[in-house]
């Protein structure tokens, strides 16, 4: 990737199908920055990207961060190796220095924009005699290194397009690959670090499939075995527009920071595409390895619908809370929340227990999207005991005393069996010993009681997660104030 800015979704589901088709055929995924455009580099994105990639779960073999034997991972850090492969295109006369100056190539562009033909480099300095090339490197001029696109490409077979070649020459000016800093373009650089790096196989964005010929003629001038191309079709809205860069809306940290599970992520980007039998939500990581056939990925452009992603991660997330030593990471983040949260209402010490928040997450297992949820309003009395008077409860029910105290004898019984499906039918034996109240306004009584709210989880669900303890406790306070 360039480091411009920070990794984006489009930019994680090109990383994730390196990934997943590196580890299917035992291979090594490299992370290798682009930083010759010194003028667009953004400070930290580098780390931020290796960062977020850690995140996901698919960490590079090798890169910026890991080092390897391939390194250095920068391309700022490799310039010899891009100088030494300009020297050897020009001794073979495969590319020229070419000396026009940016008002120059300022004012084809503008002609041809005027003319309503795309811009193109004339290639003017190609024509250049030995006594003029000699004449303007005397004097000091400064030049870039052009290559020489030459007519009649061969066909290459990409790895998802098929058959394919683009008579580059035809259509665009010979290109730029050596700057007059000393700095390569996209095009020499990538030819020369995967050769140098021994790349077997490059997926990567549609938008350079047209100009794959004019990378196999670089390879083909300096004599050397090109790697396997596969291009991924666009990631876009699930409207068909571009995906939104506006406010953050695609990065990953933005996603981390709201509490989305990176695996959540991985499936939706690959949920939406292609590469797979079929589509099917919930695939873990190393599912989406197994099931990944390159052959498989269809040229069309993938759909990515981001309303989708509460469902994505309330999958995830289910999966994290049944599983032992996930579950006790989201404890300690619950944890952590309800202080950052609640800290401020003085938080009674035992909400705060381990066995008490991992019993709320396991009751709550499937019901939640975001690990978040669990400290909205709609769960505060979870954390905080509500304030309810007996007037309140007086509104729904006149027999709110008969009702408290056959309550609190089920909880107060020997052995009392706390389970949602003990409690559900106790509480319907308890709604026929009263005189008027139907089950509906019991259970409403008693939910009011318990949260200070009208809607949640069940009201036997809010018993076994509160625990008997605290529910006769709310409930004599509520009966007595």
């Amino acid at each position: 990737p360039t480091i411009t800015g920070f990794l984006h979704l489009g930019g994680l589901r090109t990383a994730l199908y390196n990934y997943i088709f590196a580890k299917k055929h035992q291979g090594t995924f490299i992370l290798r920055v682009e930083d010759t455009d010194q003028n667009r580099v953004v400070p930290g994105a580098a780390e931020g990207i290796e960062d977020m990639l850690n995140w996901a779960g698919i960490p590079p073999d090798e890169s910026p961060g890991r080092g390897g034997p391939a390194g250095p991972y920068v391309q700022s850090q490799r310039l010899e190796l891009y100088g030494r492969a300009g020297a050897a295109l020009l001794a073979s006369g495969a590319a020229y220095r070419c000396f026009c100056s940016p008002q120059r190539l300022q004012l084809l562009r503008r002609d041809a924009l005027r003319r309503q033909q795309t811009p193109r480099y004339d290639n003017r300095c190609r024509h250049l005699t030995a006594s003029e090339l000699a004449q303007k490197l005397s004097q000091g001029l400064d030049c870039v290194i052009r290559f020489r696109l030459e007519r009649g490409v061969q066909p290459f077979q990409d790895l998802v397009y098929g058959w394919n070649k683009h008579e580059v020459a035809e259509v665009e000016g010979d290109p730029v690959i050596l700057k007059g800093d000393g700095f390569p373009t996209y095009h020499l650089a990538n030819v020369v670090d995967d050769h140098h790096m021994g790349i077997t196989h490059v997926l990567r964005g549609t938008e350079w499939l047209a100009s794959t010929s004019k990378h196999l003629l670089l390879y083909k001038a300096l004599g050397w075995e090109p790697p396997r191309f596969g291009h991924l079709p666009l990631l876009l809205n699930k409207d068909g527009g571009k995906l939104s860069k506006r406010q953050g809306d695609i990065f990953l940290e933005r996603f981390a920071r709201e509490g989305f599970l990176p695996e959540a992520l991985l499936d939706i980007v690959t949920n939406c595409g292609s590469g797979f039998a079929e589509k099917q939500m919930g695939r873990t990581l190393e599912e989406l390895i197994s099931q990944f056939e390159v052959g498989r990925i269809t040229t069309h452009s993938a759909l990515l619908d981001l309303e989708a992603l509460p469902e994505f991660n309330r999958i995830h997330l289910t999966r994290h809370i049944e599983n032992q030593g996930l579950r006790q990471k989201l404890v300690r983040e619950l944890q952590g929340l309800v202080e950052l949260v609640y800290g401020h209402q003085q938080v009674d010490p035992d909400v705060l227990e381990k066995e008490y928040v991992e019993r709320v997450l396991l009751l709550r297992k499937g019901h939640i999207s975001l690990l978040k949820n669990l400290v909205s309003s709609d769960y505060s009395y979870l954390w905080v005991r509500p304030s309810v008077s007996r007037q309140q409860l007086q509104t729904i029910s006149a027999e709110v005393d008969k009702i408290g105290k056959l309550v609190l004898g089920l909880l107060t019984r020997p052995a009392a069996a706390l389970t949602v499906e003990e409690l559900n039918r106790d509480l319907r034996s308890v709604q026929k010993q009263t005189r008027e109240t139907k089950y509906s306004s019991m259970m409403q009584l008693l939910r009011l009681a318990l949260s200070g709210q009208q809607h949640g989880p069940s009201v036997a669900e809010m018993m076994v997660t509160l625990g008997a303890e605290e529910v006769c406790g709310r409930i004599h306070r509520a009966l007595s104030s």
